[in-house]
């Protein structure tokens, strides 16, 4: 029997029983972890509210065994709140749809449960952070914090560059599945053709140049939008079910 202590973003909940959950949480040192907290759905629970979807919590478990993650679910038996990212979330639609296909894009690329992510792990604390204080469009954040989540886990699209044959941009073509824009030579069946303004944008929000993307116009924020789910879709091999919600 070990205490294991991590800080982590909680991803969502599933209730258990009459009054226990099932906490699903992206945690800094172990990455993607799944734990029972016990009583928490009673009125009397003293930190129930803390396990709620977008909280920033140091949470402490109980496990059977050396390892946190084994046979059975852990115990989460204690919690604090680091940030209520929730608070500045869940009040506004814009902000909640989108932080709600953040969180469930984090699960999806932290499918090994104990595995450290810590790269995707940093990139969802800031994100949240940036949702909440409102200080950018929620549909800009979320893009990129999708482009960057491909990025980090080995799926960065080129926005200017041929994806294949590294021929220097701008090129006008885009392809899902080469991998981003490429030349003349390269293009393959199903290409398209994006905005010069678009790939500018795109090319903006995955490194973090915030000053041309929020000056952008809305049609390539919309453009951009659509290749961005594609290309996620294409290398989730399905897409997320919160992003139809999404309002752009």
């Amino acid at each position: 029997m070990s205490l294991f202590r991590d800080d982590g973003i909680v991803l969502r909940t599933q209730k258990l029983g009459e009054a226990d959950r099932i906490i699903t949480l992206l945690t800094r040192g172990h990455g993607r972890v799944r734990a029972v907290a016990r009583g928490v759905r009673r009125t009397k629970s003293k930190f129930g509210a803390r396990l709620e979807p977008f909280s920033h919590v140091d949470v402490q478990f109980f496990a059977r065994g050396s390892e946190l993650i084994g046979r059975g679910l852990p115990l989460c038996t204690q919690s604090e709140t680091i940030a209520p990212y929730g608070g500045g979330i869940v009040t506004d639609y814009a902000r909640y749809t989108a932080g709600t296909a953040m969180l469930e894009t984090a699960e999806r690329f932290t499918d090994h449960e104990g595995e450290p992510a810590v790269q995707q792990y940093l990139l969802l604390v800031g994100a949240l952070r940036t949702l909440a204080r409102g200080e950018h469009a929620p549909h800009l954040v979320l893009d990129a914090f999708l482009l960057r989540s491909l990025a980090v886990n080995g799926y960065a699209p080129s926005f200017g560059d041929c994806a294949k044959c590294g021929m220097p941009g701008p090129n006008r073509f885009f392809s899902v599945a080469s991998g981003g824009t490429v030349c003349v030579d390269c293009r393959v069946p199903g290409s398209v053709v994006p905005s010069p303004g678009t790939l500018e944008l795109l090319g903006a929000l995955l490194t973090g140049d915030w000053e041309t993307a929020d000056a952008c116009e809305a049609r390539y924020v919309r453009e951009g939008s659509g290749l961005v789910s594609a290309y996620l879709h294409w290398h989730l091999e399905r897409g997320l079910r919160s992003l139809r919600y999404v309002e752009k």
